[in-house]
């Protein structure tokens, strides 16, 4: 069952948007110098197993240059779940093994924008419209000016 996306307020909402989850932004990482998200917490906020996300990004591979998508290395991955508080990036104690038995892949905003082309599900839609609203915030706030301290 896909997450359910809190809905929009009513000033200025456009119908059909979604507010983004309250912990969207400790799901974004930087690894290489760049912000990502992970295939299994992307597959978690569309609502689809991660060998699904996986097996469309495969079979289309010519979407997702490298500056869209990279493949972990074991290591990369072990350093994001050492530094990370997230409970989402801890695996669960329940299933077998401790370690991941795959590479995960990290996704660019311009990866995960693609995504939804790929999967084409209006939940993966609404995630995706969840995710560019907060890096559109995120981005603006960098840009905003900094007020100097005064006293």
């Amino acid at each position: 069952m896909p997450p359910s996306f809190p809905a929009r307020p009513a000033t200025g909402a456009t119908p059909g948007h979604i507010a983004p989850p309250p912990n969207l932004q400790n799901l974004i990482h930087e690894i290489r110098g760049k912000k990502v998200m992970l295939d299994f917490d992307l597959a978690k906020l569309y609502g689809i197993e991660t060998r699904v996300l996986k097996q469309a990004v495969r079979r289309n591979i010519d979407r997702f240059p490298s500056d869209f998508m990279m493949e972990l290395s074991i290591e990369e991955f072990n350093g994001i779940m050492a530094s990370s508080r997230s409970q989402n990036v801890t695996l669960d104690k329940s299933k077998r093994g401790t370690n991941t038995k795959y590479k995960p892949f990290a996704f660019t905003e311009l990866g995960v924008a693609m995504l939804s082309s790929v999967l084409n599900s209006e939940t993966a839609i609404q995630a995706n419209i969840a995710i560019a609203e907060l890096s559109s915030k995120i981005e603006e706030r960098k840009q905003a000016p900094r007020k100097p301290i005064g006293f």
